[in-house]
């Protein structure tokens, strides 16, 4: 049982509110004012406060803005009649939770309250993750102590403890998936479903469907009704890979729930409530994806409140080590036979610019493992460098044509933009491997959906 207090200047809401809180058994105050808010607070520190914005004596943002640490340990929830993308990040960077737009959905206002976690217990758990990154070098799921990673740990411990929709946005094999994970694992929502769907792998016929569900007999096939994802992981996470595969007109269906939190399902007319945090992820350059019609921009601007940017190994230095030794680590533990990396084979790994990113180290782990007889890991089956050719005042090639492969080197003039480099290594590995798709989604350390895509894309 937590305590709540409601700063609400409206006497008939603040009863509604705290009669509703009062029925999840939760113990509840109420103030009409920043000044009596204040003088509740002094008396007791509540688990969460609804504040409102507009009060007689004043904004609510005044209160959020209080540096006297009344607040220190208390989860702040903003309510307002008039939500808007300015309001919810001017809200975060103050400190709040989260937001309620009035009058307060009643569903959703149960949601928030049953997932109610003191911030000194997230504070407490965030302090022993980033203790045993200090010492493994492990921040949950992911692995890696360089400065850019450091970024992204500090970005994650930030937003995870809000309701903000993220955008995280990074080269496939990244590590995206892991990103959203332990956005999810450090937030109040970490005891509800957690769903990963990959939105280029599922058939633009059924999409909609296995997003929102469908009633029973709504179209052929449909012979039961079925719950989509925002159904299944309500009060949870939903992570939306590769979202500019998403079909143009879902999206727009998209960015009505995100605005209003409400769907139907596909053969309905009910409006179905949901209170799901949107995660979303691209390997693309969302703005490119906009200019060329494959991502609504107004769905961008409700994606990216808070981007996080995730690095490719090659930017990321003795990662790359750290993170084989701890694949191979657990490789040993699995197999139950200890092996270990030569220096030569570590330096090779480093020196390596791993295109597939983590996913293809992952892949080049195991496989050396099998290829090894002895507890010794050298360079013999780890792959070459690719050593850059010097640069060159050659334009860049124009966009129907493939670059070059002379012994496994691409030549790639600077300046190239990145969606023409990913094109011309995908379709020059694709010919190197004598068009042979499962060997060029293996070399290239990317799925068999994704290479299709990327084939299909490029007219090959």
């Amino acid at each position: 049982m937590g305590h709540i207090l409601v700063v609400e200047d409206d006497e008939d809401s603040a009863r509604v509110l705290s009669a509703l809180i009062s029925r999840e058994n939760h113990s509840v105050a109420s103030a009409p004012s920043l000044h009596a808010a204040r003088r509740l607070l002094a008396l007791q520190s509540p688990d969460l406060l609804l504040l409102d914005l507009h009060l007689p004596d004043g904004n609510g943002f005044e209160l959020l803005g209080d540096d006297s640490g009344l607040l220190n340990d208390t989860e702040i929830i903003l309510m307002t009649g008039q939500a808007s993308i300015e309001t919810s990040v001017q809200a975060l960077r103050m400190g709040a939770a989260d937001y309620l737009v009035k009058p307060v959905n009643p569903a959703h206002l149960r949601g928030l309250l049953s997932r109610l976690i003191r911030p000194s217990r997230l504070r407490a758990e965030l302090a022993q993750i980033t203790e045993q990154w200090r010492e493994t070098g492990r921040f949950g799921e992911l692995i890696g102590a360089s400065e850019v990673m450091q970024r992204v740990y500090r970005q994650i411990s930030r937003v995870a403890g809000t309701a903000v929709t993220v955008f995280i946005h990074g080269e496939s094999g990244t590590g995206k998936e892991l990103v959203a994970r332990a956005v999810h694992d450090m937030s109040r929502r970490r005891d509800m479903p957690f769903l990963a769907v990959n939105c280029g792998a599922l058939s633009p016929h059924l999409i909609e469907s296995e997003i929102f569900g469908h009633e029973k007999g709504s179209f052929t096939g449909a012979e039961r009704q079925h719950q989509g994802f925002f159904e299944r992981t309500h009060g949870g996470t939903l992570f939306l890979d590769e979202v500019t595969e998403m079909p143009l007109e879902l999206q727009v269906k998209l960015l009505r729930v995100l605005e209003t939190g409400t769907f139907m399902r596909v053969g309905s007319t009910q409006l179905q409530q949901t209170d799901v945090r949107i995660i979303a992820a691209t390997n693309r350059d969302a703005v490119e994806a906009v200019a060329r019609g494959r991502l609504r921009e107004d769905l961008l601007y409700r994606l990216n409140v808070f981007p996080i940017a995730l690095p490719p190994l090659r930017e990321r230095g003795d990662d790359v080590q750290l993170i084989a030794r701890s694949l191979l680590a657990d490789m040993s533990a699995q197999e139950r036979v200890r092996k270990h990396f030569t220096e030569g084979a570590l330096a090779r790994m480093r020196a390596y610019g791993w295109p597939g990113n983590v996913r293809e180290l992952r892949n080049v782990v195991q496989r050396v493992w099998v290829m090894t007889s002895g507890d010794a890991i050298d360079e013999e089956w780890l792959p070459q460098p690719l050593v850059a050719p010097p640069p060159v005042a050659s334009p860049a090639p124009p966009q129907d044509a493939a670059a070059p492969v002379a012994e496994g080197m691409l030549h790639i003039a600077l300046g190239t933009r990145l969606s023409e480099i990913e094109r011309q290594v995908i379709l020059a590995t694709y010919a190197h491997c004598d068009h042979h798709k499962e060997r060029t989604a293996a070399t290239l350390g990317i799925s068999m959906k994704t290479l299709y895509n990327r084939l299909k894309e490029y007219g090959d």
